[in-house]
């Protein structure tokens, strides 16, 4: 395999709308190793759906373009759908924002997990549910035998939210898009989620895009950054130079977190320039 698990080059997701077309992303390019890639920028700026296109999840009226998008090799604008399907879930996966509209309300979280790991590998049900218990296990569920027979709706949010982390991980996926995994999750939670991540980045040498708004967040949790601003990248850098940022855009982010310490009134404002979505 080579170095790039994935490359983007000029990748374009443009939508059709009664007053024309809308680009909801324009010309983004990057790369990913096995390495820990974080997209920022705020609601509406294309992160999420970078990562949609990615995955081959666009809705069907969307039109995506790029000059390359490609997985190990795999040109995945022309790979056929059959071999899109055996790409999802098991060499490429996906944690969506939200378990409540993510998991199927009317299946026990046990049998989804289940479904899963057997769409993509031939296994017998005993050693399916084996697998799925360990895998509940090591997202951190202390009771897995319970939390298998039970519906989404009698979890917790974050109980829900490692139910789809280990439902992603189950096939052993070597790209996983993690979008605003925490986004929904109290502090301590969000913190047990991003060390189950760190743990399966570092110890199975997995890619992984994580997507969110908190530039404080990914800053701490990344190796690289990409700011996204109106559909395209205006920035690209080391997390750890996060604080040394040139563009006026994620100044002004930086800008707006709050500081310990300091008296700030009144709050600065992110000022939105036409040229920086030119």
């Amino acid at each position: 395999m080579s170095g790039n698990l994935l490359q983007v080059e000029d990748l374009r997701v443009t939508f059709p709308t009664r007053t024309g077309a809308i680009e909801a992303v324009r010309g983004v390019s990057f790369s990913l190793g096995r390495e820990r890639l974080g997209i920022v920028g705020e609601s509406g700026s294309g992160k999420s759906q970078t990562g949609r296109a990615i995955m081959q999840l666009t809705p069907p009226q969307a039109k995506v373009s790029a000059k390359k998008l490609s997985f190990d090799g795999i040109d995945l604008l022309t790979a056929s759908a059959a071999e899109r399907r055996a790409l999802r879930g098991k060499r490429i996966a996906m944690i969506l924002q939200d378990p409540k509209y993510s998991l199927d309300p009317v299946m026990t979280i046990g049998r989804q997990i289940v479904e899963t790991l057997r769409t993509h590998e031939k296994v017998g049900r005993a050693e399916a549910r084996e697998r799925t218990l360990a895998m509940l296990e090591a997202v951190q569920i202390r009771d897995p035998k319970r939390v298998f027979d039970l519906h989404p709706h009698e979890v917790s949010g974050g109980m829900g939210q490692r139910a789809m982390i280990a439902m992603m991980l189950i096939a052993g996926p070597e790209l996983m898009i993690a979008d605003e995994p925490t986004s929904a999750l109290d502090v301590t939670v969000q913190l047990d989620v991003l060390a189950i991540l760190d743990k399966l980045v570092s110890e199975r040498g997995m890619g992984l895009i994580f997507i969110s708004h908190d530039l404080r967040l990914v800053s701490s949790f990344c190796d690289r950054v990409i700011v996204m601003y109106a559909g395209k990248v205006v920035e690209q850098l080391k997390a750890s130079e996060l604080s040394n940022a040139q563009h006026p855009y994620t100044r002004g982010l930086l800008n707006c977190m709050p500081r310990i310490g300091d008296d700030r009134h009144p709050l600065p404002v992110l000022e939105r320039k036409p040229e920086w979505a030119a």
